[in-house]
C-alpha cells in the first residue's frame, strides 16, 4: 500500500512568482493590526488592569454557568470563572471597583454571600493597578524579547540574512494576532501572552526547515538563480510544512470546541497563529532573502543544475 501524501514529491510551485502579492497582504494585516490597535487598542483581562480574586472550593461540582449566572446579578462589571485542579475549585476573577478599599471589601462580601453555603473560601486577594501594570509591561516585554532572541539564533545559526528575515516573519505573526484580538475585542490576558510566546516558537520552526534547505541547496545546485533555488527549497519542504500544520490545527480546533469559555481565546490565538505563521514561512520568510544582499553570487554557466525530479519533498528538512 503506498503511502498517504498530501503534497506530491514532484511539486514544482512557483511561490516566488507570487512574492509580490505577498508581500502586499502581509503589509495589508500589519498595517490594520497597527491601525486597529492605535485606535481600539486591546480588550484587557484582569490581569491587566486588576481587580478581586477569590479561590473556593465546593462540597459537590460547580457548575460554572449557574454560578456565573449568580455572580452577574451582582452587577460587579467583568467576572471571570475557572476551574482548577478539579471540578469542586472555582477561581473567581472581579474587575477592580470603583470607590477605593471599601469598595473592594463591599464587593468581596457579596461574592461570598453568593457563594455561602456550599462553599469554602480558601483564599481572596486584589489585584491593584500596579501589579496589573507590571503584569501588562512584563507580559510585551517578553513577546519581544523572543522575538529578538530568535532573530540572534537564526542569525548566529545561519547567515544574517536569514536573522533579518526570521525576524520580520515573526514580528508580523506576532502584531498580527494582536491585531486580531484588538479588532475583535477579544479578552487579552497572561494566557494570550502564552500563546503569543508558543506562535513565535512555532513559525520559526517552519522557517527554520526552510532556511535549513536553502542552505543546502546553495551548496548543490551553484548555478540555479536565487529565485529558482528558493522555489525547489520549499517545495522540497512544503509536505513537511503541511502536515505540522494540519496536525497541529486538529489539536488546536478540538481545544477551541472542547476546551470551554476558558481556553476559548487561547484556542483561537493558536488557530491564527499557526495559519499565520504557516503562511509568512512558505510565502514570506524566504522571498525576503531576495529582497536583502545576495547570499552568494549568482553564477549562470551554459548548462543549469537540474533538480531532481521526485525528491521526497519532507526527507532531511
Amino acid at each position: 500500500m503506498r503511502p498517504l501524501r498530501l503534497i506530491p514529491d514532484d511539486t514544482r510551485i512557483r511561490f516566488m512568482h507570487w512574492r509580490r502579492v505577498a508581500f502586499a497582504l502581509t503589509s495589508l494585516m500589519t498595517l490594520a493590526s497597527l491601525v486597529s490597535l492605535w485606535a481600539s487598542g486591546l480588550n484587557l483581562g484582569l490581569d491587566f488592569v486588576g481587580g478581586i480574586l477569590v479561590e473556593a472550593r465546593a462540597e459537590t461540582p460547580v457548575d460554572l454557568g449557574t454560578l456565573r449566572s449568580q455572580l452577574s446579578r451582582l452587577q460587579l462589571g467583568d467576572v471571570s470563572l475557572q476551574n482548577f485542579g478539579d471540578a469542586h475549585d472555582v477561581l473567581i476573577r472581579v474587575q477592580e471597583q470603583a470607590g477605593g478599599a471599601p469598595a473592594q471589601e463591599q464587593a468581596i462580601t457579596a461574592i461570598k454571600s453568593v457563594l455561602e453555603p456550599g462553599f469554602e473560601i480558601r483564599r481572596t486577594e486584589f489585584i491593584g493597578p500596579q501589579v496589573s501594570h507590571d503584569l501588562l509591561r512584563n507580559g510585551i516585554l517578553a513577546a519581544l524579547l523572543a522575538v529578538l532572541l530568535i532573530g540572534l539564533y537564526v542569525w548566529f545559526r545561519y547567515e544574517w540574512q536569514f536573522g533579518v528575515s526570521a525576524v520580520i516573519t515573526t514580528f508580523h505573526d506576532v502584531i498580527a494576532t494582536f491585531g486580531l484580538f484588538s479588532l475583535f475585542h477579544l479578552d487579552f490576558n497572561l494566557t494570550i501572552v502564552a500563546a503569543l510566546l508558543t506562535i513565535a516558537g512555532y513559525s520559526i520552526n517552519d522557517t527554520v526547515v526552510v532556511f535549513d534547505r536553502v542552505r543546502e541547496n546553495l551548496r548543490r545546485y551553484k548555478s540555479l538563480s536565487m529565485a529558482e533555488l528558493i522555489d525547489l527549497s520549499v517545495n522540497q519542504t512544503l509536505s513537511r510544512t503541511v502536515l505540522t500544520g494540519v496536525t497541529t490545527l486538529l489539536a488546536i480546533i478540538a481545544l477551541l470546541f472542547f476546551g470551554g469559555p476558558v481556553l476559548r481565546n487561547f484556542s483561537i490565538a493558536l488557530v491564527w497563529g499557526i495559519v499565520v505563521g504557516t503562511y509568512s514561512s512558505v510565502f514570506v520568510a524566504s522571498a525576503l532573502l531576495l529582497h536583502l544582499p545576495s547570499l552568494r553570487p549568482v553564477e549562470h554557466s551554459g548548462q543549469q543544475d537540474e533538480p531532481p525530479a521526485a525528491q521526497p519533498s519532507g526527507s532531511g528538512a
